[in-house]
């Protein structure tokens, strides 16, 4: 790559990062944090008190019936595989080098918001789904509840391709080229750089080309032990800082709120820092979500948003924590933010001092790819809803699962950084249009909510919804195909 074209890529980062991806990012803070808190209180704080509940229903491990329909675990798995990405260790550490520690709190705070936003929107991707794949597949998304829901077909057109960019092609790139970045610089391959471009096309082609079902099969596998090792392994790095620990943890509280955050925008750095790069990272409220739930057989809506609401709190709370507290109780900020690293470099070296030693390098970069893989099946779920979406011939789908394999090894070899920040500019986009249909349907998933409590309050062990309990609201149900139709109890318990 010459010299004029680097110079012109780094002058397009620093435009698109300085000043469109902020900007619009200030836009997207009062979609995603206004209307989100206005879900919460009317919820009542629903993300929080009925965590049993959530619990309970998202590790039932439920199985279809007909081999059909995914589960509501399966649609779990799939979901928290495409939260669960390379947001959970080069976003964290990000996060901390750009906004401070204090970002971790806002990070926490926005989850907790952010999952009321799941809730809703997975919700009304179940009650609004269709039944229409060459399988018996349900598929839905926000460009289905806006069609089915609001009426308006041109608005759910664009909401479907811009999922399929923002995801099919720049999330692809950004969670392949970070996997491949983490790879390189643990393994020499004394210039053959296409090694392990070629190794992950390969793996992706062998899922994408399988449909649905194979994703969700492989899901089903692979996010809960993925998640689990890498919570292991944060855990025993924390251990061994033990005595750093109360030091973590308040440098995180005092900088979220530090008279030196408020000076020169600062807290405004912090915090649309921590908005960024936790919605990156869990997804709630952007719209890309319900995609992949909205694919489960349910009796309930309310269900598949209590356990997508719950897969929010998750990745933030518990995953993204454990890569933070893995980076504060290895040194106080300011030694940390001396050293010059961002990202995934500085976790390898973290955990390259630490236990782990001269092997930190290249087990990082496992979980980069095993992360950045899982991500990669959710990305492909969610994209191929939404190009089904514009069309059912099956020729579209064959060509989106050949940009994407292409997309994957392209990113490979080519620097990503101006990927990022364009992924971030038009992630903020997708929550602008997705919020503002959430909240005009939002009766819907309420009047869905009050209908799941009166039958649980009732004594109904299992609540079943009929689109009667929306009628009676006064709500239009034109629009709502499945659900009275017989099509969705096709599951065992």
């Amino acid at each position: 790559m010459g010299c004029e074209t680097i110079s012109f890529l780094d002058d397009a980062d620093t435009f698109v990062n300085n000043v469109i991806d902020v900007n619009v990012w200030y836009i997207a803070f009062v979609f995603l944090i206004g209307i989100g808190i206005l879900f919460t209180i009317k919820l009542k704080g629903m993300q929080l008190t009925h965590l049993g509940e959530e619990n309970r229903l998202a590790f039932s491990g439920e199985k279809s019936k007909k081999g059909m329909s995914i589960s509501s675990f399966e649609a779990f798995c799939i979901g928290l595989g495409t939260r669960i990405g390379i947001g959970n260790i080069a976003g964290v550490a990000a996060a901390i080098v750009i906004g401070g520690p204090g970002a971790i709190f806002w990070m926490w705070i926005f989850a907790i918001i952010g999952a009321a936003s799941s809730f809703m929107e997975c919700t009304l991707g179940q009650i609004f789904k269709e039944k229409k794949d060459e399988h018996g597949m349900f598929i839905g998304g926000p460009a289905y509840y806006i069609k089915n829901g609001l009426k308006k077909h041109t608005y759910a057109i664009f909401v479907a391709l811009l999922t399929i960019i923002t995801y099919g092609i720049g999330f692809v790139g950004v969670q392949a080229g970070s996997a491949s970045d983490a790879f390189k610089a643990a393994f020499i391959f004394n210039g053959n750089e296409y090694f392990f471009a070629v190794l992950l096309t390969a793996i992706a082609a062998v899922i994408i080309f399988g449909g649905i079902k194979r994703v969700a099969k492989a899901s089903y596998y692979m996010v809960p032990a993925m998640a689990l090792c890498w919570l292991a392994l944060c855990l025993i790095s924390i251990l061994i800082n033990y005595s750093m620990i109360p030091e973590a943890i308040q440098v995180i509280f005092v900088d979220a709120f530090s008279p030196e955050s408020f000076v020169a925008g600062g807290i405004g750095t912090v915090i649309l820092t921590g908005l960024r790069r936790g919605v990156f990272s869990n997804e709630a409220g952007i719209g890309s979500i319900p995609n992949v739930s909205s694919a489960s057989a349910v009796d309930h809506p309310v269900k598949q948003g209590l356990i997508q609401s719950l897969g929010v709190l998750i990745d933030t709370i518990v995953v993204c924590s454990a890569t933070a507290f893995v980076i504060l109780t290895f040194a106080d900020y300011s030694t940390i933010a001396s050293l010059g690293l961002t990202k995934a470099p500085l976790v390898q070296y973290i955990m390259s001092e630490g236990f782990l030693g001269a092997s930190a390098p290249y087990l990082l970069s496992i979980f980069m790819v095993v992360f950045a893989f899982s991500s990669l099946i959710g990305y492909y779920s969610i994209s191929e809803s939404n190009v089904k979406f514009l069309s059912h011939k099956k020729i579209y789908v064959y060509g989106l699962r050949s940009l994407l394999v292409a997309i994957v090894f392209i990113s490979c070899v080519i620097p990503l950084q101006l990927m990022w920040d364009i992924c971030d500019v038009f992630m903020a986009c997708m929550g602008i249009a997705n919020m503002v249909a959430v909240l005009l349907l939002s009766k819907y998933a309420f009047a869905a909510y009050r209908d799941y409590e009166r039958q649980k309050h009732s004594g109904i062990e299992t609540p079943k919804f009929t689109t009667s309990c929306l009628a009676k609201e006064g709500l239009d149900t034109s629009g709502i195909t499945v659900w009275d139709a017989g099509e969705v109890d096709d599951h065992t318990h």
